[in-house]
């Protein structure tokens, strides 16, 4: 595996653009396209919020016949809890842009992102989408992932290259999202290219697996968005044998390379979280079973007296023992360990006579680990998360005023 520049235009045949066309009130890019020269096997995983977003509606709907050519999103609005108009709205981006590029709505996909409760500035969408039809390129990749932006701090993308059957395949990725993540299928979006050749079902099956182990173990604030939106493009124009089935060779090779570009993705998210300052794995090993070992991590990750004491180095381990304790997770706490990196906190669930300067020293690492060994069972899991500073506050307050 081989990581390459140029995110999701890193994948043959994939234009992107990313333009200003004046939905935010700074000058800065909020409308992205992304189009591939043909249609292309597609599939999507989105929020399970019941308050859901109409572009979340409009695109389960056209990957019920799952191909798609085309990806237009707007930042600085959600359009969600906008009602009929909402739905309107978002079936408009999609005829718009299917109008621009000639093809079919139903190969278009409609994802929003920003601030819940205010109708779209259809005027300027329809411009900007005139706008980005014009500005697509083979290196558009990172306009792209710059305008699908609200609170990040920078965009984020990425990109790997790996043989299947014999054939080189790309995978390249954006995604944003900085606060209200905590997904399960954050505002958190993401798009995926491919050019290996795999049909629908099994490309379900792929992206879903991986949003398991990637974007559903990653945490920003425990706030679940109303327009989560994951998805993939595969154009299948890598020459490799279409994989078929997910008991093959070519599907498991596909898989990790997916899930390398996801994980990567995820840490960027989980390290540009609202006033973030670290990046934090929770790391669970030996729980009982997955259903535990999530429990266990998400916990900790969302825990606000853990994530604070990260914040100011403090190895206040009693909260982590708190927090897994508070999980569900069936263990016996005097069986825990926990390390801070590689270093021995608690042993058999007390202080294991650890020394405070040197833990404190190790809240400098990138990323901050912490490790729970649970001694319960032979399940591990990784959840990402960050801590929690002053900024996180001041940010959040200052949303919308």
């Amino acid at each position: 595996m081989k990581q390459i520049d140029g995110g999701i235009t890193a994948v043959p045949g994939v234009q992107a653009a990313g333009i200003h066309a004046g939905i935010k009130k700074a000058e800065t890019k909020d409308l992205a396209l992304i189009v591939t020269d043909v249609p292309a096997t597609a599939a999507g995983v989105f929020t399970k919020n019941s308050v859901t977003a109409a572009p979340v509606i409009v695109c389960r709907k056209h990957l019920s016949n799952p191909t798609a050519q085309a990806i237009v999103i707007n930042s600085g609005n959600a359009n969600a809890c906008t009602g009929e108009r909402g739905m309107i709205n978002a079936h408009l981006m999609a005829t718009v842009t299917a109008e621009q590029l000639s093809i079919a709505e139903e190969d278009v996909l409609v994802s929003s992102t920003g601030v819940i409760g205010q109708q779209l500035p259809m005027d300027k969408i329809e411009n900007g989408i005139q706008l980005a039809t014009k500005a697509l390129n083979t290196n558009g990749g990172a306009d792209a992932a710059e305008a699908i932006m609200t609170t990040d701090t920078h965009p984020k993308s990425a990109a790997v290259e790996i043989e299947i059957g014999g054939k080189t395949v790309k995978i390249g990725g954006i995604a944003k999202g900085s606060g209200m993540i905590a997904p399960n299928m954050a505002t958190m979006l993401s798009y995926l290219t491919t050019d290996v050749c795999i049909n629908s079902e099994t490309l379900q099956t792929a992206l879903t697996h991986v949003v398991d182990n990637t974007y559903n173990l990653l945490t920003v604030d425990t706030d679940r968005s109303t327009n989560d939106t994951v998805i993939i493009l595969a154009t299948g124009s890598a020459g490799n044998a279409e994989i078929v089935s997910s008991n093959s060779q070519d599907y498991d090779e596909f898989c990790e390379g997916l899930q390398f570009v996801c994980t990567e993705l995820v840490k960027m998210l989980a390290r540009d979280g609202e006033g973030a300052t670290k990046l934090v794995e929770v790391v669970i090993k030996r729980a009982k079973n997955r259903v535990d070992a999530e429990k266990a991590a998400r916990a900790v990750a969302e825990s606000p007296l853990v994530k604070t004491a990260v914040f100011a180095n403090d190895a206040n381990w009693g909260r982590i023992m708190m927090a897994i304790g508070k999980s569900g997770a069936e263990f016996d706490p005097y069986q825990v360990d926990v390390l801070l990196g590689d270093y021995l906190l608690v042993k058999n669930g007390m202080d294991s006579g650890y020394d405070e300067d040197k833990a404190t020293q190790l809240f400098d690492n990138d990323p901050v680990r912490i490790t729970i060994d649970l001694r319960a069972g032979d399940v591990e899991v990784t959840m990402w998360t960050c801590d929690y500073s002053y900024d996180y506050i001041r940010i959040n307050a200052d949303y919308r005023t």
